[in-house]
């Protein structure tokens, strides 16, 4: 009786002991894909911030199509931070000196026909800037993905292995027009592939596509933006960089309402 009982009791600590070996393998695959899951944060964080730093400047061109014209506007950006945004057009003549300025949530225009300096307000920031198919916000950033969505990773259906895909929906206290944007980035290294915009109905209004990877000092990033409007047929506008410094030192006096109407 003992020997069998013995037995039964072995054979019920050997149960037990495979049972608990069973509940820890999905719990070390669980903790094993933590560790190496992408942290979403990290990503958004790079998206905000891919074509700033502590300062920037660069030399930019935008081409803007539409089914009856097409124009190239050179112009001279300035950034600071999250917070500070100067853009100066240097052509064509037409729109040589036409200015624009953000500093925190306000904005102005500066047009030299008129020699007028315009404050921009919130309900215009969603607005074309000089036509383009760029908003004010899209020019400025004054919204930040990182701190005006909330966002998660993401499968599409056509998901390929090579890209990591977010989902980032607005905050209920954010002025942001789209229901949600869905961004693309490349897998090893975060770098923007492409990003849709669609509106509170689902609808996809927009697409703005990431090209011609290039590198400009320390920084890596894509010199192409494209903007394809998907209501809009035969449109489309091309921001293009042609050089950049960061993390140089720039004149406060650049982010003065003042600088908007010096003619440079």
């Amino acid at each position: 009786m003992t020997k069998s009982r013995d037995k039964t009791q072995g054979g019920l600590h050997g149960l037990k002991v495979w049972f608990l070996l069973v509940l820890a393998v999905p719990l070390c695959v669980s903790a094993q894909a933590d560790e190496t899951a992408p942290d979403v944060e990290t990503i958004v964080k790079k998206m905000d911030q891919l074509y700033r730093s502590e300062t920037s400047h660069a030399e930019m061109e935008m081409h803007i199509v539409t089914p009856h014209w097409e124009r190239t506007l050179a112009m001279t950006v300035w950034t600071e931070g999250m917070s500070k945004t100067f853009i100066r057009i240097t052509a064509p003549k037409k729109e040589r000196g036409v200015a624009t300025l953000r500093i925190g949530n306000e904005m102005w225009n500066y047009l030299p026909k008129t020699n007028k300096v315009m404050k921009i307000p919130p309900s215009m920031m969603m607005g074309s800037w000089m036509g383009s198919d760029f908003t004010n916000d899209d020019l400025v950033k004054e919204s930040s993905m990182l701190n005006d969505y909330t966002y998660e990773l993401m499968t599409p259906e056509d998901a390929v292995p090579e890209l990591l895909y977010i989902q980032l929906v607005p905050k209920e206290d954010s002025p942001i027009v789209w229901g949600k944007i869905v961004a693309a980035v490349q897998a090893e290294d975060y770098i923007p592939v492409w990003q849709r915009f669609y509106d509170e109905k689902g609808n996809l209004m927009r697409v703005m596509n990431f090209k011609e990877i290039k590198t400009f000092g320390d920084k890596i990033a894509p010199s192409v933006m494209e903007m394809i409007p998907q209501n809009k047929e035969g449109h489309k506008t091309v921001v293009r960089w042609l050089n950049a410094t960061y993390d140089s030192d720039i004149d406060d006096q650049i982010f003065t309402r003042r600088n908007l109407q010096r003619r440079r």
